[in-house]
């Protein structure tokens, strides 16, 4: 019988100590990262800012942008290491429920068009897609079109 306990994995605002352990992160999942300045511009604008943390390893994070009556997904990212493990979408479950608390009426993100499992996580999510952004994304050879997808909350 295995009686180890796993260590618990919370969600805690982002801290600018923690912007070099995220900006490992997003070099490893994405082509074009956003830039550490990114994030503390995000942080300092008062932005919502969290991070998934297992006791002191930072395993992903998630950034909402909240008008008055709508929230914004600027970025989520998991380490390569925890995707498909369900913290992609405790991350958007939390983000949703910071969006509900502060009235917002609808939420919006953006992502790749190549994005698939992304994508299929937000539909599952209730998210449909509304339009599309051509040539949103930087890419390897040109631009990438991006999916423009909304849940009403």
């Amino acid at each position: 019988m295995n009686t180890a306990i796993e260590p618990i994995v919370v969600i805690r605002p982002m801290q600018s100590a923690d912007v070099e352990h995220i900006i490992l992160i997003e070099r490893e999942i994405f082509l074009f990262p956003w830039s550490p300045r990114n994030f503390a511009d995000s942080i300092d604008s008062g932005y919502y800012c969290q991070v998934l943390a297992q006791e002191e390893a930072i395993l992903g994070y998630g950034i909402v942008m909240m008008s008055p009556e709508e929230a914004h997904v600027l970025t989520l990212g998991i380490s390569m290491a925890w995707q498909k493990k369900g913290l992609g979408k405790k991350m958007l479950l939390h983000l949703i429920a910071h969006a509900r608390e502060q009235h917002a009426k609808s939420i919006f993100l953006d992502v790749r068009e190549s994005n698939h499992s992304a994508a299929r996580l937000y539909m599952q999510m209730g998210f449909k897609q509304i339009a599309t952004r051509k040539g949103y994304y930087p890419a390897m050879c040109g631009r990438e079109d991006a999916r423009v997808m909304q849940l009403m909350l």
